[in-house]
């Protein structure tokens, strides 16, 4: 029996974009949603009493960096990473692949897995499949993620296809290393490129092994963003109706939006807080960088549509302020506004969509924002 459940609540007429609720051991999220990403345990400049109460029911964590530092043997003493960093909703953990595979000459892939060296200090390493689940079954996640090979962009259909059927065989190997299912989902996770049909393919060979849910990989690593949108616009419907569809890695507001009409129903992305950490903010008319002298004098709120602590207690010209001084609580105040707006932003698509009107919500959408976004 699953510890996840999914029920889709409404479809669209008029576009694929639909409400549905995951259900898991620790919460309810309401789809689509928005995860924000606690790569080592935290979410950057945040507490997590903060995240929560912005509306938040799941993050993520990273297997990677977490069994590096400070190792999962570690966190499952803890008492799982729930206890370990004081987080009371759902916690998605990825597999560690995309970091593993973005370490160049550092690791070398194999079919029983991959032997890397540490970021940290140079110390060797090897994932394989099995590793990986009981890395993250120790961690104690709701929602786990196989182990996958992430090809980078542009690669050769070749490879693509090689790379693919690597990442099902070993999508295998985790399901048969996965016994915690009461209380773990495990997803598989669709490679393929940028090639329609390969990416059937790999989605055909995940979804005969019947999982909780399926997630589009291998997107938002380079390529344009019309390409990412096009491969998009075929992939859900080679994914089961009846499960959670993730697309991994991508979170700015415009792919949010193209997200949803596409079908998707959770996301995930560091971005909020990456660029929040170089003075950049989302805003209802669109991105923001703080660090412009046209606002050293705009005692106005960051965004006058936003009802989150940092527009209703704090100006324009002192965010720009903080940011020239190099202080911490630039990164704070601006963290806190872009994860709340994608939070609140992803709230309003459900909203709409469960009233029939959001295709009208994406018009307006661009309307009001513009092509900040490019």
């Amino acid at each position: 029996m699953s510890s996840l459940t999914f029920e889709l609540i409404k479809k669209s007429a008029r576009s694929k974009a639909r409400r549905g609720r995951i259900t898991t051991r620790h919460s309810v999220i309401e789809t689509p949603v928005f995860m924000p990403v606690g790569t080592q345990a935290t979410v950057k400049a945040m507490k997590p009493e903060e995240i929560r109460e912005m509306g938040a029911d799941i993050i993520l964590g990273n297997t990677y960096h977490l069994y590096l530092r400070p190792g999962h043997e570690l966190i499952r003493e803890a008492g799982g990473l729930h206890k370990f960093m004081n987080w009371s909703g759902s916690i998605l953990t990825d597999s560690g692949g995309f970091q593993v595979f973005s370490l160049g000459k550092m690791r070398k892939i194999t079919e029983e897995g991959v032997k890397f060296q540490s970021h940290i200090d140079g110390s060797r390493h090897m994932l394989t499949p099995e590793s990986v689940v009981e890395i993250q079954t120790a961690l104690g996640s709701d929602i786990m993620m196989a182990f996958d090979e992430c090809a980078p962009y542009p690669a050769d259909r070749r490879y693509i296809k090689d790379s693919l059927a690597r990442t099902s065989r070993w999508l295998k190997r985790c399901k048969e290393a996965h016994t915690n299912t009461e209380e773990q989902a495990l997803f598989g996770i669709m490679q393929g490129g940028m090639y329609k049909d390969l990416r059937k393919e790999s989605a055909d060979q995940i979804v005969e092994m019947d999982l909780p849910g399926y997630s589009i990989g291998g997107l938002s690593v380079g390529e344009p963003k019309e390409v990412m949108y096009d491969i998009m616009d075929d992939c859900v419907d080679w994914l089961p109706a009846d499960k959670p569809r993730y697309l991994m890695g991508v979170g700015s507001p415009d792919c949010l939006v193209e997200g949803v009409a596409r079908g998707i129903d959770m996301f995930d992305c560091v971005i909020p807080t990456r660029i929040a950490r170089n003075g950049m903010a989302y805003t209802s008319f669109g991105k923001v960088s703080i660090k412009n002298k046209q606002y050293e004098r705009d005692f106005g709120p960051l965004d006058p549509k936003c009802d989150c602590y940092t527009c209703r207690n704090y100006s324009r010209a002192y965010l720009r302020h903080l940011f020239k001084a190099n202080e911490i609580l630039s990164s704070i105040l601006l963290s806190h506004h872009n994860i709340y707006y994608l939070i609140h932003l992803m709230k309003e698509i459900r909203e709409a969509i469960e009233e029939d009107r959001f295709e009208q919500y994406r018009l307006d959408f661009y309307r009001e924002t513009g092509d900040t976004w490019k």
